[in-house]
């Protein structure tokens, strides 16, 4: 046998050996269903991230008397007290109870809207319920501080605020406010921040759908919006 036979010999043993040496060594994979494996792909995928806006202020400008335009144009005449507001039920929507948001207790207003305006403020609660499950966050209520003011609410509250004013949008059953800093926990409580920033993305895409007006109260704790 010549030598470069013996090393082609040598080159092909070596390789069968290596061949058999994997196949002993390598398990074979268990079997598994599309279900097992759908479930791992979904419970591995990433969360969404949480982006909030550049600036509260930016994001959120629109002042008094813009959002009084869109109050007077979609809301109710104003009424004049609790007894006048339950007798315009053919005009207002009652928004005291909801899954998606707690109303506070209220002290100035009442628990009405215009149909318009209770239809987004459910639309942007299920929209931050949904965003909350995306992102993998505990689920939380929104909190609205005030609804629809009477007209003898506004006389009160200019007694205790000079700020106040007479011809406020939340006469007119379109405006409301929703709190940035307290939230109602459905599961564990989240930090106030975290919740503020996802509450902020929503508020955004419904104000650049042309839904609504918003303006960002820094004393009040509150973003401030009017349908439109």
């Amino acid at each position: 046998m010549t030598k470069n036979r013996f090393l082609l010999a040598f080159t092909v043993v070596v390789l069968l050996l290596l061949v058999v040496r994997v196949t002993l060594l390598s398990p074979s994979e268990p079997e598994t269903d599309c279900t097992d494996k759908c479930e791992q792909s979904f419970s591995s995928s990433p969360k969404h991230r949480i982006w909030s806006v550049p600036s509260y202020k930016v994001a959120f400008p629109d002042s008094q008397s813009v959002q009084i335009v869109a109050a007077q144009k979609w809301g109710v005449k104003p009424v004049r007290n609790r007894e006048d507001a339950e007798a315009r039920k053919q005009e207002l929507v009652y928004v005291g109870v909801s899954p998606y948001f707690h109303v506070d207790r209220l002290s100035s207003s009442i628990p009405y809207l215009v149909p318009r305006a209770a239809a987004l403020l459910q639309d942007i609660g299920q929209a931050f319920f949904d965003s909350l499950y995306q992102k993998g966050v505990p689920m939380q209520q929104l909190i609205v501080t005030s609804l629809l003011r009477s007209m003898e609410d506004v006389s009160r509250l200019q007694r205790h605020n000079p700020n106040a004013t007479e011809n406020s949008c939340h006469l007119y059953g379109t405006t409301f406010d929703i709190c940035y800093n307290r939230y109602q926990p459905v599961e564990r409580p989240v930090r106030d921040d975290t919740l503020k920033w996802i509450l902020s993305e929503v508020l955004r895409d419904q104000r650049e759908l042309g839904r609504c007006y918003i303006k960002y109260e820094v004393k009040q704790g509150c973003f401030h919006m009017t349908v439109r």
